[in-house]
């Protein structure tokens, strides 16, 4: 039978504008869909109102489009899609793969947090769904950049939640869901979600979905050495400049400079970043922006 074509996506939370960190994320998915021949869709993850910035998922879609990067479908938001997420929820339920559980942070602080049986005494108006996770749930993937990845989900994790007590769905649901129904075939992302996806994994084989593949890329570090997004260094990127910022993201990617030489639009630039794009030529390794970077 032929390969299943390629269907990647890049899915921020709307709690910010992009950084440079969110648009290596996304350039690097980008260049991987169109070296593919595949398709490039665009999620946002508006699944938390909590930590949600006004207008933020609207800043975030116009800074792709003057970087030239749009959604080959209509861009999917989460906080539309509650119906599909319930569904799951109760069929996991009904299949006894998941749970009510009234248990609170605190009830679990003697377990650092990690819940293996409920020992909650209270009931809870409102309960959590968690999925249960069996003893000996040890989760391995081939990551296509950082290699063999392993969790013991179980020990490590615990049973997991899927519905929150103040109602809303947890992130390892909605992801799950939507790639499936999307049909991703191939998940890139930063690599601060590499510790996640054992847990996708294990959710996607209880709902019996497809599990994609996954390559997780480099993170950019502030020069404090801590994750961008939450650095004094996570400024938005100047969509004023595109070109000096997309040269800079390239060459993050672990790319040589001269195929985007003479480019000088957008448009141009990513095609040829398209024709002269190396997969092969990808960096594992997190990136410090102790230097000065554009935008």
């Amino acid at each position: 039978m032929p390969p299943s074509p390629y269907r990647g996506r890049f899915a921020p939370s709307p709690t910010g504008p992009l950084h440079l960190g969110s648009m290596l994320a996304a350039f690097g998915s980008w260049l991987l869909a169109r070296h593919a021949c595949g398709q490039w869709l665009i999620r946002i993850e508006d699944v938390d109102p909590p930590r949600e910035v006004p207008a933020a998922a609207e800043q975030q879609l116009a800074t792709l489009a003057a970087f030239g990067l749009h959604s080959d479908e209509p861009v999917q938001y989460q906080s539309h899609r509650h119906a599909p997420y319930r569904a799951a929820s109760e069929r996991l339920l009904a299949q006894d793969k998941a749970f009510h559980c009234h248990c609170s942070r605190a009830d679990l602080a003697g377990q650092h947090g990690i819940h293996r049986h409920c020992v909650s005494s209270q009931k809870r108006a409102q309960p959590a769904i968690r999925l249960r996770v069996p003893e000996g749930s040890h989760v391995t993937f081939d990551d296509a950049l950082q290699g063999p990845i392993a969790q013991d989900v179980d020990r490590d994790v615990g049973d997991f939640v899927l519905l929150r007590a103040d109602g809303y769905w947890a992130y390892q649901l909605a992801v799950v869901v939507d790639d499936a129904e999307q049909r991703i075939s191939h998940v890139v992302r930063g690599a601060d979600l590499v510790d996640s996806t054992p847990r996708q994994i294990l959710l996607q084989r209880a709902l019996g979905v497809p599990t994609p593949h996954y390559l997780h890329l480099p993170l950019l570090l502030g020069a404090d050495g801590q994750k961008l997004s939450k650095s004094l260094a996570a400024m938005p990127v100047d969509t004023d400049a595109p070109l000096p910022v997309l040269r800079w993201l390239w060459a993050a990617l672990g790319q040589p400079p001269a195929p985007l030489d003479a480019a000088v639009s957008v448009a141009e630039l990513l095609q040829h970043a398209v024709a002269g794009f190396d997969p092969g030529r990808l960096q594992k390794e997190s990136r410090s922006l102790a230097g000065s970077p554009p935008g």
